[in-house]
């Protein structure tokens, strides 16, 4: 059942490897303290959140059908697969809540490939180049697309 209150926030793949994975791009800040800036800027706005991350694209899909049930609004950093899964792409389209893309890095500054993203074309909202702090960004777009729907 949807809880109005929950915001998912679904990682891909390799973003359990942030503080190590080449920090001049991606930041010197772990998933663990990105998830704790996102629970603060969910709790300021009244708001909990759901927050997993997965390096298989399965998972990624089965946890965006697990949201289609149960999330108020979805944050998803897919990661690689923004750029190539038709798998998560299609489990994006079908949500009925605002969904907000979000990237790390500014993507559009980067390889000709990160350039692509087959999500964005169903996301409420695409957040990119903030850096960790994209994520309390994105926390807030969802609770304003929720607050003014």
């Amino acid at each position: 059942m949807k809880d109005a209150k929950k915001i998912w926030i679904i990682n891909g793949p390799n973003l359990d490897m942030l503080g190590v994975r080449e920090p001049h791009i991606y930041g010197a800040e772990t998933l663990q303290d990105i998830k704790a800036r996102a629970e603060k800027a969910a709790k300021a706005q009244g708001y909990d959140i759901v927050f997993v991350q997965y390096n298989g694209e399965g998972e990624i899909v089965d946890a965006l059908h697990k949201a289609y049930a149960e999330a108020a609004a979805v944050v998803i950093n897919a990661g690689a697969y923004t750029h190539y899964s038709y798998a998560v792409a299609d489990a994006v389209k079908m949500l009925t809540c605002p969904v907000i893309e979000l990237h790390l890095s500014n993507i559009f500054a980067r390889e000709n490939f990160r350039r692509e993203s087959v999500i964005s074309p169903h996301a409420t909202a695409v957040l990119c180049g903030a850096g960790a702090y994209g994520y309390e960004l994105a926390v807030a777009a969802a609770a304003h697309a929720l607050q003014h729907a």
